[in-house]
């Protein structure tokens, strides 16, 4: 599913962001705040971007979406761990249309 296409023109920069390895552009559509868990576990939003995704040639295929495009079924890969089926949410901070929180895990 093309990222453009995504019913949440947010979530769908972000993986746009990510495809294209723009760690600038992913941070941008973050709040300054925001937090994110992997597996359950919340980790350290900046350590786990630059391992899992930016220094590691991370890829999401989004196969299908719901919850209006603010929960995605990807195939993820990286360079570390290969490609994984994942489920990921997105919480969108109201009024500032950025994400505040995303939780991502194996699906």
């Amino acid at each position: 599913m093309n990222p453009g296409k995504l019913s949440d023109p947010v979530v769908g920069a972000l993986v746009s962001a990510v495809n294209a390895q723009d760690r600038d552009a992913f941070l941008a559509i973050l709040t300054a705040d925001a937090t994110m868990s992997d597996d359950g576990t919340d980790r350290d939003l900046h350590d786990w971007i630059d391992r899992e995704i930016f220094g590691s040639g991370g890829h999401m295929d989004v196969e299908s979406e719901s919850d209006g495009g603010r929960a995605l079924l990807v195939s993820f890969r990286n360079d570390t761990w290969g490609e994984m089926r994942t489920a990921w949410r997105f919480t969108i901070a109201p009024g500032d249309g950025r994400i505040s929180r995303f939780e991502t895990g194996q699906a």
